[in-house]
């Protein structure tokens, strides 16, 4: 059998097995039924799919950083970045209802590593891992096409402004404490944050709160000013995938060929993330000498940064523990007894109705308050290990001697690539 007819003969066993699948992907078991008149709610959330559709998904996922790749990085097309990013956005955002989302995935992941009774599925562990190994070997192509939070934002981009360079690492910093936060709450069970509070999920589903649909449609009015604000302020998976891009082999560059300083595309980036050629003043040995001295200072800050941090959030877990809707229930009864007989508090009743005894709840919390203290340390020390190493960086400076793309910063959209009028030089 030759490769050609081997080919074809796995194409059509997939399609087939698609075919099977879709046609058993119904819904199992019929609603109920109530006699008291009640009507049930249509669901908000998107209802499972077949598991050979949900692979599905990881098959076009993976397409698509494929070809977002090579468009970045050998085919360097702007245009043909934007028409996939619009694919995605139909695809992965208005079609699959903004879910399954890599983002979303962290928390599923951490749920999975510190709770032993729950199992993430293969697809879900997937869209978290695929991302994450591209931008380690292709920089952020997942931002660049993949995306549909960030290509919904990417669309909307009129008039991008520059804001100091002090103002954009503050705020950049806090997508770090978003990330933690994250983790904590996914790993203690206590809730999943980044698919709560995502501002754009609303817009996909065309449905949600009144106050998420709001602030997505913020979120685009803001963008067209300030260029991707969910992405750089909030995004806590970008965080993840701009540490991985800053070692990536391969990555979107400017020009093809040697950079001939025009100075073009000093401005071309909308994100801020073109660095510029070192000035000659930060190779002088007086500024090497302070530099070095600031390096070596927090160098040293770094372990009591962390540390610090670490005794701040075990100081706060019994604020942050109330998350957790079993702690903010049993400090509620035993804080006001009273309300066990609050009718109109379904909490309490919903509780009361359980067959559950109070004993029982406070028990639970117990354990889940234990949690946060050791999350608490964690959460904080992971904070202040991450302020530590970015102070420190703010005295390395490598020899740059063009105008290059800030491998952690850059989200491979390819703007900055129309701007350079060096043609590529072909290979002999």
């Amino acid at each position: 059998m030759g490769k050609r007819t081997r080919t074809i003969a796995l194409l059509l066993l997939l399609l087939s097995m698609l075919a099977g699948n879709f046609l058993a992907a119904q819904q199992r078991f019929p609603k109920p039924e109530f006699d008291s008149g009640y009507v049930q709610p249509s669901p908000t959330t998107p209802e499972p799919r077949a598991i050979a559709l949900e692979y599905f998904d990881v098959f076009v996922l993976l397409a698509v950083l494929s070809l977002a790749s090579w468009l970045a990085i050998r085919k360097r097309s702007r245009k043909g970045l934007l028409w996939l990013s619009l694919f995605s956005l139909a695809y992965f955002g208005f079609y699959r209802d903004g879910c399954i989302c890599s983002i979303g995935a962290i928390q599923n992941v951490a749920l999975s590593i510190f709770d032993p009774t729950y199992a993430i599925s293969l697809t879900a562990l997937l869209f978290f891992l695929l991302p994450l190994l591209f931008a380690l070997f292709f920089g952020r192509t997942f931002c660049a096409a993949a995306c549909p939070l960030g290509a919904i934002q990417d669309l909307l981009v009129v008039n991008p402004i520059s804001i100091p360079s002090w103002i954009r690492k503050t705020l950049g910093f806090i997508p770090v404490i978003y990330l933690g936060l994250s983790i904590l709450f996914a790993a203690t069970g206590s809730d999943f944050i980044i698919c709560r509070y995502d501002p754009f999920v609303g817009i996909f589903r065309m449905d949600g709160p009144f106050l998420m649909i709001f602030l997505g449609i913020t979120f685009l009015i803001l963008g067209m000013f300030y260029a991707r604000p969910y992405c750089r302020v909030f995004c806590p998976y970008g965080v993840l995938l701009g540490w991985l891009s800053r070692f990536s082999k391969w990555h979107l560059s400017i020009t093809p060929s040697e950079c001939i300083k025009c100075k073009l595309c000093k401005d071309s980036c909308p994100f801020d993330a073109i660095e510029y050629p070192v000035d000659p003043e930060y190779r002088s040995p007086e500024v090497s000498r302070r530099n070095l001295r600031k390096f070596i200072l927090y160098i040293v800050l770094i372990p009591v940064l962390t540390l610090a941090g670490g005794w701040i959030g075990y100081k706060s877990h019994i604020f942050m523990s109330r998350v957790h809707n079993d702690v903010y229930l049993a400090e509620l009864m035993i804080k006001s007894p009273e309300l066990r007989q609050d009718e109109e508090n379904l909490d309490i009743q919903a509780f009361l109705k359980s067959g559950e005894t109070f004993d029982q709840l406070v028990e639970r919390a117990t354990v889940i308050r234990n949690k946060f203290k050791k999350g608490g340390w964690a959460f904080g020390g992971f904070i202040g290990l991450a302020l530590g190493i970015t102070l420190m960086n703010q005295v390395v400076f490598r020899r740059r001697e063009d105008y290059e793309p800030h491998k952690g910063d850059c989200f491979s959209c390819g703007r900055c690539m129309d701007f350079c009028p060096v043609e590529k030089v072909p290979k002999l």
